[in-house]
């Protein structure tokens, strides 16, 4: 996986952070496969944090995420109890299967919630030989607690190894039928 970011604010601040945040993967599967895994709540819940994606494909459309009840128990178990949709947001573009972009909202905790909305990206590409890159763009601006927390800042503190984390265990699930964690 290659993954890029561009920050803002001065080194040694404490104001750094990523404000655009680029992730390309490659993964033996159809870009169906893989846009089915994105949005579809049946799959979603299957990989990343366990989260069930609800998402009116159309510009205008809703995007929210439920936690699972394994998600749900290991925030609980944390300290941290959830609120029922953990992520907000509107469709903004969409052309199945090679294109999907959407606002995002964390709304998991009071620090992120009181974060401005950002915007997700992601570019599937059919390659030769039954493979797709996938390339994810999160632009963060406005939302420097999120940058660290999707950026996997907090992973030795049991808050997941961000974005490159959930996209490896998308590229494990498509490609072997099991999460990394299985």
């Amino acid at each position: 996986m290659t993954s890029s970011t561009t920050t803002s604010g001065s080194p040694g601040s404490g104001t750094d952070a990523a404000t655009t945040q680029v992730y390309k993967i490659y993964i033996k599967a159809s870009a169906e496969a893989i846009w089915t895994a994105l949005t579809d709540r049946n799959w979603t819940a299957r990989w990343g944090f366990g989260g069930y994606v609800d998402m009116d494909l159309r510009p205008g459309g809703h995007y929210e995420v439920r936690a699972s009840k394994e998600f749900r128990a290991g925030a609980l178990a944390r300290g941290n109890d959830l609120p029922e949709i953990i992520i907000e947001g509107e469709v903004l573009e969409v052309d199945a299967p090679h294109r999907l972009v959407h606002s995002f909202h964390m709304l998991m905790d009071p620090g992120t919630a009181g974060e401005a909305f950002t915007t997700v990206t992601y570019e599937i590409v059919e390659r030769p030989g039954g493979m797709c890159s996938l390339t994810m763009v999160h632009e963060l601006a406005g939302a420097p607690q999120l940058a660290l927390i999707v950026g996997g800042a907090y992973e030795e503190y049991g808050a997941g190894g961000g974005h490159a984390w959930t996209l490896s265990d998308l590229k494990s699930l498509l490609e072997t039928g099991s999460r990394m964690s299985d």
